[in-house]
Parts: C-alpha cells; sequence; structure tokens
C-alpha cells in the first residue's frame, strides 16, 4: 500500500486541479484517492474533480472547478461582469455558457447556472485565462459580455446591462465599434445603440 508521500508525489505530476479518472488513469487506486481525500490531502472541489490541498486559495477557483467540468463552456453574464470590474455585483453561483446542441452539465458545487448559447456564434468573444500555477478557464471577453448582458436583460435586468456598458464605455481603450458589431450578430443592435445614445448623451 503506498504512503501518502507517495500519493501525493503522483497526485502532484496532474496539476493542482485534476479529475478523479486522470487520477486512475496516473496509476492511484480509487481507495487511495479517497484516503487523500479524507485525510485533506485533496480537497473535492465537485464531483470527480478535485483539488490538491496546498494549492488551496488559487485565484478564481470557481472558475476553474466549473470550466474543468465543461471544457467547452466559458463563465458568462454576471459572473463575466464582475471578473472584469464592470459590476459590484457579485452573484452567489457561477453563470457558465455552453453552446447549443452539447450535453448540458449538472454542475452542484460550486453553485452553478447553465446558460445555452447559439454553437455558430459561441466562440466569438471566449478568451482563455491563465490563472497561477497552471490553472486556467474560459471566459467571455469584456465586449461579448457586454452585449451578452444586453441579449438575457430580461433575466438580469436592464439595469445591470445598462451599467455594465457604463463602466465598459469608461476604459482606456474602449471598443464601442466592436460593441455595435458583436451586438449586430448577436440581434441585439437596437438595444445596445439605445443604451450607447443615451450614454453617450
Amino acid at each position: 500500500m503506498p504512503t501518502a508521500e507517495a500519493i501525493g508525489e503522483r497526485l502532484r505530476t496532474l496539476g493542482p486541479i485534476f479529475r478523479a479518472r486522470e487520477a486512475i488513469d496516473a496509476g492511484v487506486s480509487w481507495r487511495d484517492l479517497y484516503q487523500a481525500r479524507d485525510s485533506g490531502l485533496v480537497i473535492e472541489l465537485s464531483r470527480g474533480l478535485y483539488q490538491l490541498e496546498e494549492s488551496a486559495g488559487l485565484d478564481q477557483i470557481d472558475f476553474v472547478a466549473v470550466c474543468a467540468r465543461a471544457p467547452r463552456g466559458m463563465v458568462c453574464l454576471r459572473s463575466a461582469l464582475a471578473y472584469w470590474d464592470l459590476s459590484d455585483e457579485i452573484a452567489s453561483w457561477v453563470d457558465l455558457a455552453v453552446p447549443s446542441g452539447l450535453h448540458r452539465p449538472r454542475i452542484d458545487h460550486p453553485p452553478t447556472v447553465v446558460h445555452v448559447f447559439q454553437a455558430s456564434t459561441f466562440d466569438m468573444g471566449r478568451i482563455q485565462v491563465e490563472g497561477s500555477a497552471g490553472t486556467g478557464f474560459f471566459i467571455s471577453d469584456r465586449e461579448r459580455t457586454v452585449v451578452d448582458c444586453f441579449r438575457a436583460r430580461h433575466r438580469i435586468g436592464d439595469d445591470l446591462a445598462t451599467v455594465g456598458l457604463r463602466r465598459y464605455l469608461r476604459l482606456v481603450g474602449a471598443k464601442p465599434a466592436r460593441i455595435i458589431d458583436l451586438a449586430s450578430v448577436l440581434r441585439v443592435r437596437t438595444p445596445v445603440l439605445q443604451a450607447l445614445r443615451i450614454l453617450q448623451e
């Protein structure tokens, strides 16, 4: 039976966050994985997803966890607004978008709201953020985030979308033309143009 140190060394080769099947493929038995969890060597972030205890406290670990569960997904809407500092609202869940036609994941921890975005435009503005210790996640960029909030304004509220746009326009390097282009493709050109006119008066 391998020692805790030997199990830890094997798990460290997988990175700070890993799936159970990756641990099994690396030669860690189910019994040893559960022992590592029960002893505090690893933390179970959600079903089948683990984090080395020594890497606890990594930035944006909730985003990393949900994107590990849904590799084709991206953080969006309220969560992306907060990440880009386009809103002061901090939701108690992660907003995650997945493309239509794919399996819609159920993620209980961290609490996650899954949104389905059209597959043909899904990759527009989808970027990868590289985190510390080899972690990372996908998120909608600033412009896509603002436009998506206008698309979802009936669910999240006009005020949140407008505040996001107002803050975006104050950024150095803001690209209103790209906002309009994205709004045209994503079919919210009219409400975005109306908000832009009001904000620029």
